[in-house]
């Protein structure tokens, strides 16, 4: 974690991302029963979920194609993966015979995660917060925290494990833990 110090991030600690969302406008009808009985990676059960869902080994990553045309690709680790990855999945449909096109990809969120090291006083950090918090134990063991700006939502636990998602772009995950830092900090649990 030294080479983030040196980087300029006054944590010096910078989140990982987990998983990177994004949709993708193929333009066109496709029929997911044929999608599915022709990729040996895909299945449809319209009984149990409107769209087929297909899977691709690299980037690891999973799509849910809709008749409509639209796609979600989930389970990227960076924003190139996900757009390499959705653009291997319309090029799938393509190969099926539907005139599949890229249109409007866009990032729909980004999950980013990291551990402080030290566990933190929860109930502490709930009553600082006012109306930015929640923490409800017998409900979620974590307490959640809604940041304004930037817009993203953070999951604190006990631990000191820290979930960010909601960001748009990198740079708000990054910029959310910097804003939050301080404060964890503070409501460090002293053994």
């Amino acid at each position: 974690m030294n080479d983030a110090h040196e980087s300029g991030v006054p944590s010096g600690i910078v989140p990982i991302l987990q998983n990177i969302v994004s949709t993708v406008n193929l333009e066109c009808k496709v029929d997911l029963q044929h999608v599915a009985n022709s990729a040996r990676n895909a299945e449809y059960n319209p009984r149990r979920f409107a769209a087929a869902i297909m899977r691709i080994r690299e980037p690891k990553t999973t799509t849910l194609i809709f008749a409509s045309g639209k796609m979600v690709c989930t389970g990227a680790k960076s924003e190139a993966d996900s757009r390499l990855a959705a653009r291997k999945f319309a090029r799938i449909v393509q190969k099926l015979g539907s005139p599949a096109r890229f249109k409007d990809f866009k990032v729909q969120n980004i999950v980013g995660s990291c551990d402080l090291k030290f566990p933190i006083r929860l109930e502490g950090l709930a009553l600082a917060s006012g109306l930015s918090a929640t923490y409800e134990p017998e409900i979620f063991p974590g307490l959640v925290y809604r940041m304004v700006d930037p817009k993203v939502v953070i999951l604190v636990f006990v631990s000191g494990k820290i979930v960010l998602t909601g960001a748009k772009v990198r740079e708000e995950i990054c910029a959310a833990f910097e804003k939050i830092h301080p404060m964890l900090v503070q409501f460090r649990k002293r053994s």
